[in-house]
């Protein structure tokens, strides 16, 4: 948990000056991160800044825990003060790729894209190019100075619709904070599978699941997750929901959704194979069977703009591949009705 008490002079754990050079954070380990590596604590209180940069930053002095240097293995413990002081260099193990970028709006401060299915948000294992953020390093070179090319959350590859992107250290750390004060409204349109009763809120740790690494679960010893849930229509074996993001841990609402038995269509990941509905067409039949991706849109977004202070919010189309599969579901329950 960040200590405003501890940070940089506008108590947002950000420089004062120069902004566009240094990056200061100052965190108090919390409990539930005790006993843990120093350069792990750091990747969960700072997922904005990749591991391999915290990592560096730690091997050349940059991190203190208590005043006193460490080693990114060593253990840190609860009440800890974890201080970051770093200057920001260029990103140089991510090039700018050509890219086509559907950009929803632009000033100097800040980039909202719609993000298409398929692409992956910034290179990791498996995808080393041809992301987001080779994209935008190439739409705004100035972006190689910012932390992640100012990418300051994230939507799953499959997963379409709106995200903003810092393009200043400034806008980094107004966007950064918005997002743990949880003022950044974030509105998504999911299809599950089932006939939701009504809506809801869903408040359950999300961790590693303890078995299959590569996937999340509701677990015990997870972070705090909440996510907000409302029917906007109901199918037949289906219902559309507007899901709105209290915090952003991965896969959240993949994963809290199937904690309560209404996994997403097409997320075959936590349990969303087909059951298209008794009777249905042919036509419905193989579009749910063969929908490529978790049916998981981000059709709204709203914050406070970094610099004018001005709430400001955007809305997009679904994206055609959902929009056409909802049109069937919708044909069919008035045809069954």
């Amino acid at each position: 948990m960040t200590d405003p008490r501890l940070s940089g002079a506008d108590g947002l754990g950000c420089p004062a000056v120069p902004a566009a050079e240094r990056f200061r954070r100052a965190i108090r380990v919390d409990p539930g991160l005790a006993a843990r590596r120093l350069d792990h604590v750091l990747a969960v209180s700072i997922p904005e800044i990749s591991r391999s940069r915290l990592q560096a930053w730690i091997a050349s002095g940059q991190v203190r825990v208590d005043g006193s240097p460490r080693r990114s293995r060593d253990k840190v413990w609860a009440g800890e003060v974890i201080e970051l002081e770093a200057r920001i260099e260029p990103i140089g193990d991510c090039r700018p790729e050509s890219i086509a970028l559907d950009v929803v709006f632009e000033d100097e401060q800040i980039l909202v894209v719609n993000k298409p299915a398929g692409l992956v948000v910034h290179p990791a294992a498996g995808h080393p190019d041809g992301t987001l953020q080779n994209a935008l390093l190439h739409h705004a070179p100035n972006l190689a100075s910012v932390p992640r090319a100012g990418i300051v959350h994230r939507l799953d590859r499959d997963t379409t619709g709106l995200l903003v992107v810092a393009k200043t250290l400034h806008a980094h750390c107004s966007l950064v904070a918005q997002l743990q004060a949880r003022r950044v409204h974030r509105e998504y349109c999911a299809l599950t599978i089932g006939e939701v009763v009504a809506g809801g809120r869903i408040e359950a740790p999300i961790g590693r699941h303890p078995t299959h690494r590569t996937r999340m679960a509701v677990v015990r010893d997870g972070r705090f997750a909440a996510t907000r849930y409302r029917v906007l229509e109901r199918f037949r074996g289906h219902t559309l929901l507007a899901v709105e993001l209290e915090t952003g841990r991965t896969h959240q609402i993949r994963v809290h959704l199937t904690s309560i038995q209404f996994p997403l269509v097409g997320d075959r990941v936590y349990g969303g194979r087909p059951r298209p509905p008794k009777q249905a067409s042919p036509a419905l039949v193989l579009a749910l069977q063969t929908f490529p991706r978790q049916a998981l849109h981000a059709i709204r977004l709203g914050l406070e703009h970094p610099t004018l202070g001005t709430t400001m919010t955007w809305e997009v189309p679904m994206a055609a591949d959902f929009a056409d599969l909802l049109g069937l579901l919708r044909h069919e329950s008035v045809t069954c009705s």
